[in-house]
């Protein structure tokens, strides 16, 4: 269970969003910004970082570099596995924390290397699967079978939020705000407890 001992690790640049096809550019903004948003509202250490972002990978994506620029950015010059990266390192362990969530792009490589790496290094480690993205259906099953193989865990944004929270009564408007951004139909449930409760 993701306790409040987790740390993130974030790497979704934008040249190589535009790669992910086995979610729709709409949706798959929406499940990253809901992570983002996730971070903020649990205070949760982040460590952000891009592989050689001069070039054709590009910069961290507006939305996370903006919404979580309170946190450290690992600009490794070409290491494809974050882990293999000594300032990345560092900024993780300088978190102090045990287990990690992490997501990227794409989900079989800036997701699942460091990943791996973590495992062998004796995190609990969790990757959010619909805040990672690829090319293709086949290939992010391949990658989900592979990470479970080595005993990653993994979740969706609403189960990283949900499982941190705990208690709806620990502060249901906040929480709600949360589903409310990031789930239309959720809007229609808070509304309607909004208005039970104005009626009391």
């Amino acid at each position: 269970m993701l306790r409040h001992r987790t740390d993130l690790h974030v790497v979704v640049q934008s040249g190589l969003i535009q790669l992910v096809h086995d979610f729709g550019p709409e949706e798959f903004r929406n499940n990253v910004q809901a992570l983002v948003d996730i971070a903020k509202y649990y205070k949760i250490p982040c460590v952000l970082t891009t592989s050689f972002d001069t070039g054709p990978n590009g910069p961290l994506v507006k939305e996370i570099a903006e919404g979580l620029s309170d946190f450290p950015l690992v600009r490794r010059p070409g290491q494809i596995n974050a882990m293999d990266n000594d300032d990345f390192v560092k900024a993780i362990k300088k978190t102090g924390k045990k287990q990690m969530v992490v997501s990227g792009v794409l989900t079989e490589v800036c997701a699942t290397f460091p990943a791996l790496s973590l495992v062998e290094q004796g995190y609990e480690v969790f990757v959010v699967t619909d805040a990672s993205g690829t090319f293709r259906d086949d290939t992010r099953e391949s990658a989900h079978k592979r990470l479970q193989q080595h005993g990653v865990q993994l979740v969706n944004w609403a189960a990283v939020a949900s499982e941190l929270h705990r208690d709806w009564r620990n502060d249901i408007e906040g929480f709600g705000k949360i589903w409310t951004d990031h789930i239309p139909g959720y809007r229609c449930l808070m509304q309607s407890y909004t208005n039970a409760k104005e009626a009391e």
